[in-house]
């Protein structure tokens, strides 16, 4: 056989597409890892033609899953983003569209046992020390994933998956404000950096000389523009306490500027160097805890009220994504969100079996 065979389950999570692994299915932590993820998705090739990968950094993306031995939790999730024209992983940061898949995952898998006609499955997020807990329709003992939820950017509609979260703040920063300020400034522009589950540095649009509303073709082709966020990115980066981040995907960089259709705000969102065809959940999260800080750059655009759970629509160029956020003394308490999630395949991904050599050797067993 001159291929291994891992076995992997690609599924849709949210608005993402990933391949989700059993832990020990994969070589242990470090450099083989990667090479393994790297030749499962396809990368670096921008095509990602020889893998599983979607050609987009939406669709390069990685769950593994193990069961976990905190008593706080079912199960751990490592996120994993695989660079589509790159020959890296990064761990630098959570996806909260890929974990609303790691709740069916495991219950199909085995690691959770289905218990009524709704089953909890308390995520430890490997990746920024977080728990999650998520809400999965089980009747008749088997995850259902017909149903009649829809979310923008999927077509169709889906069973409902509630994803809860509480202390999501300063999650990969230290703080909710990491640079200790509601704004900055970095070549000359007004920012407001935020983490709230998701390192976010938000820009108001009008003062990059954009509407905020371009397609996501116009953005990307906006070269001076993707310039301009990229010195700020590199410049906001230390401040966050995120160190040089030239090698990172975090933090993102969103275009702010009033709701166009009902919502609290309306976004544009870079990965950080491509437009974003919606917005990622933490960043969502983020963009919409802003929203609320007294002296954020949101306050010119946003519309919010002073209700202590707030139900923040932020707008995307593929529609809307809804948050819910708790307040608690004026400081935010914790935060909710529906998505989707779907079994796409569940099968074996194949790599070259020279790639497993290694791992096997290690182990002392066969290739």
């Amino acid at each position: 056989m001159s291929q291994t065979r891992i076995p992997c389950t690609l599924m849709r999570g949210g608005t993402s597409k990933g391949a989700y692994f059993i832990e020990s299915d994969l070589p242990s932590a470090g450099e083989l890892r990667d090479r393994v993820l790297l030749a499962s998705m396809g990368s670096p090739d921008a095509r990602q033609i020889d893998g599983i990968g979607g050609a987009d950094p939406l669709t390069s993306k990685v769950a593994i899953v193990s069961t976990s031995k905190r008593e706080d939790a079912d199960v751990d999730y490592l996120f994993a983003q695989v660079l589509v024209d790159e020959a890296r992983v990064d761990y630098g940061q959570n996806c909260g569209n890929i974990l609303a898949g790691v709740g069916p995952f495991a219950i199909e898998r085995g690691l959770v046992a289905a218990s009524g006609a709704v089953t909890r499955v308390r995520i430890f997020m490997k990746n920024t020390g977080q728990i999650a807990v998520a809400q999965i329709p089980t009747p008749n003992g088997t995850v259902e994933y017909t149903g009649s939820t829809r979310i923008d950017g999927v077509p169709g509609s889906a069973a409902p998956v509630l994803v809860e979260f509480a202390d999501i703040a300063g999650s990969s920063c230290g703080a909710l404000l990491p640079t200790g300020n509601p704004r900055d400034e970095f070549d000359g522009i007004e920012v407001t950096c935020i983490d709230n589950g998701m390192p976010v540095v938000l820009l108001r649009a009008a003062d990059l000389g954009v509407s905020g509303y371009e397609t996501r073709e116009s953005l990307d082709a906006d070269c001076d523009l993707k310039a301009r966020l990229e010195s700020i990115r590199l410049q906001a980066g230390p401040r966050m306490n995120l160190g040089d981040v030239r090698q990172r995907n975090v933090p993102k960089m969103c275009l702010i500027s009033p709701p166009q259709n009902g919502g609290a705000i309306n976004t544009r969102t870079f990965i950080p160097h491509r437009c974003h065809a919606s917005i990622g959940v933490f960043g969502a999260v983020s963009a919409a805890t802003a929203c609320l800080v007294k002296g954020a750059i949101t306050q010119e655009v946003a519309q919010s009220n002073e209700d202590q759970i707030q139900r923040l629509s932020v707008e995307h160029p593929s529609g809307e994504f809804s948050v819910e956020v708790h307040l608690q003394g004026g400081q935010v308490a914790a935060c909710g969100l529906i998505r989707t999630a779907r079994v796409l395949f569940d099968g074996l991904v194949c790599i070259p079996r020279t790639l497993w050599s290694a791992h096997a050797e290690a182990k002392d067993e066969p290739a």
